[in-house]
């Protein structure tokens, strides 16, 4: 590729979506064979079978019984069994369409180093969060308190520097800092926007609560910040009068990177919470990252040790149909195992539905008619991950490879290394390349990528890291590409204040709903959240029954 042709956002998206090229991705050196690579993951065609086929009949008498059924693997899922299990209660079962584990937070395993597969980083949390803290500590990653009881991290866990570069106007940059070369009046705007986020960080209400906090259903209910989110962020920018060109790139960067949504189209009320609910009180500096070579799939695999044998994969949850005016109310369940096709009917005492909210519309028999106008709020954004596993590295000039390494003109976030954390400078390596979709119309952006090929796909991620990396292509021995259909929630104007969300975290007919999309941003502090409230809704409920005088051999006396 020639090193002086700089494609804009327009270009990448137009090769992105062109038709399919004929042949497969060269490598550029005769010295190497093809680029290999596939599509790995999600069983999308097994998720359409519950909107395009009719749903099975369960069974009179099923041929199994379970105390809860947790329908999802990812954080929202493993973390209610986790919770379950520490209560001492063990006749639950997780259900995972996918071969793996861990939704979005899912990893990979080369010769060389894990890799993500989608969430790649979690800020340290503050003392206040306090169920986040004991899953860190559980798993040694905090060890100790400092005297205001805020967490210490142990050092190999805090991202390693140094922590990000910019690819600009032809050449790497030390630090996120598209201001690198700014006018005085470009600067005090930076200054200005700065001040507003640390002005809102240390914001509370009457009562004490936080504008922005994780999880977010701790902050406040106050109109005044409440409002923000009536506007998008780009009309909050906008209504200050402020021009600066790289400000706004920097805006929209963090509105893409935590909602795959563009500054024009994200809630102001999400584009602050981005930044003021990072850090702890206002004057302080942002919560420092943590940070592992595959990623949350470091956490994942943890939840997955605490679940030990109760998470049966390739298992797609076809019906749940509740039984409230029944005796002993319960759900009959209809499972259907992806590598034989084979159905089967259960029986659950309780649901924690760990899985989006246009998932349950389709399982949840009856939850279509009773809630279905509360979850057409529920917006979904695509996005695009690829994998590429390097036999060795490009020459590297100006800055030098980070773990977080980001390209201003291009509509993608970059790559991170992950073989960064571990210390390894040199030699073969897995770089995790991420772009979001922030098309207006989500479905179209889905059906998009359901129908992009593989070699379309490479050939895109290679252009667009050809960029900074003219000597790439050669270098790359595999790429594998994940398509996320529905990766995140998109916390548009107005879903965050609205009462979709409220209404659709309360339990109905027995069925408890666990998801980070009852957020309304998708991150792992409200999954986690949502995963421990499930959880302890549903061993409430059961301690009720016991104590009410029924013989509950589910709940533990």
């Amino acid at each position: 590729m020639d090193p002086q042709f700089q494609p804009t956002r327009r270009d990448l998206f137009a090769a992105l979506l062109a038709a399919p090229v004929a042949a497969a991705v060269g490598c550029g050196a005769a010295s190497h064979p093809p680029l290999q690579g596939e599509f790995v993951g999600p069983a999308s065609e097994w998720g359409h079978r519950l909107r395009d086929e009719p749903a099975p009949t369960p069974a009179a008498e099923p041929a199994r019984e379970v105390g809860v059924l947790i329908v999802g693997s990812g954080i929202a899922g493993l973390a209610a069994a986790r919770r379950l299990r520490q209560a001492g209660f063990d006749d639950f079962l997780v259900c995972e369409l996918e071969t793996r584990a861990g939704g979005t937070s899912a990893s990979g395993q080369s010769r060389v180093t894990a890799y993500p597969w989608g969430a790649h980083y979690l800020p340290v949390p503050q003392a206040s969060n306090e169920a986040l803290v004991s899953l860190l500590e559980e798993m040694q990653v905090i060890v100790g308190r400092d005297d205001s009881n805020e967490p210490i991290v142990a050092e190999q866990f805090l991202c390693r520097a140094p922590q990000e570069r910019l690819f600009m106007n032809g050449a790497w940059h030390s630090e996120l800092d598209p201001l690198a070369d700014a006018t005085p009046a470009e600067r005090a705007e930076a200054d200005e926007f700065a001040a507003e986020v640390d002005r809102w960080a240390g914001w509370q209400d009457r009562e004490g609560r936080r504008a922005f906090t994780l999880p977010l259903a701790r902050g406040s209910d106050d109109p005044q910040p409440r409002e923000l989110d009536a506007l998008t962020m780009g009309e909050w920018f906008e209504r200050r009068g402020w021009k600066s060109p790289g400000l706004r790139w920097l805006i929209d960067y963090g509105c893409r990177d935590d909602y795959g949504l563009t500054i024009d189209q994200t809630s102001a009320w999400a584009g602050l919470f981005y930044a003021a609910s990072r850090k702890r009180e206002r004057g302080a500096a942002s919560q420092p990252l943590m940070t592992w070579p595959a990623g949350n799939g470091r956490i994942v695999e943890h939840l997955l040790q605490r679940a030990a044998n109760r998470v049966r994969l390739e298992t797609l949850v076809r019906v749940i149909a509740p039984r409230p005016s029944s005796p002993e109310p319960a759900c009959d369940v209809v499972v259907q195992d992806t590598r034989t096709g084979a159905l089967e009917s259960w029986r659950a005492k309780r649901v924690i539905f760990a899985a989006p909210q246009f998932v349950a519309r389709r399982v949840v028999r009856g939850y279509d008619e009773a809630r279905g106008a509360d979850v057409d709020q529920f917006q979904y954004g695509s996005w695009l991950v690829a994998n590429l596993h390097l036999r060795e590295r490009p020459i590297e000039r100006h800055a030098p490879l980070a773990w977080d390494n980001v390209l201003y003109d291009s509509p993608s976030l970059g790559y991170v290394a992950a073989t960064h954390q571990e210390g390894s400078d040199y030699g073969p390596t897995v770089w995790t390349y991420y772009l979001p979709l922030c098309g207006e119309d989500p479905r179209q952006d889905r059906r998009q990528l359901d129908e992009l090929s593989w070699e379309r796909a490479a050939e895109f991620v290679l252009k667009d890291l050809e960029q900074a990396h003219p000597d790439l292509r050669p270098r790359v021995e595999r790429l594998d590409v994940m398509r996320w259909g529905h990766a995140m929630i998109r916390p548009v104007p107005g879903f965050i204040t609205g009462g979709a969300r409220r209404r659709a975290s309360e339990p109905w007919q027995g069925v408890h709903f666990a998801h980070t999309d009852l957020s309304g941003v998708a991150l792992l502090e409200e999954a986690f959240f949502h995963g421990e409230r499930a959880a302890k809704e549903v061993l409430g409920q059961l301690a009720d029954r016991a104590a009410g005088g029924r013989n509950d051999p589910h709940f533990p006396g």
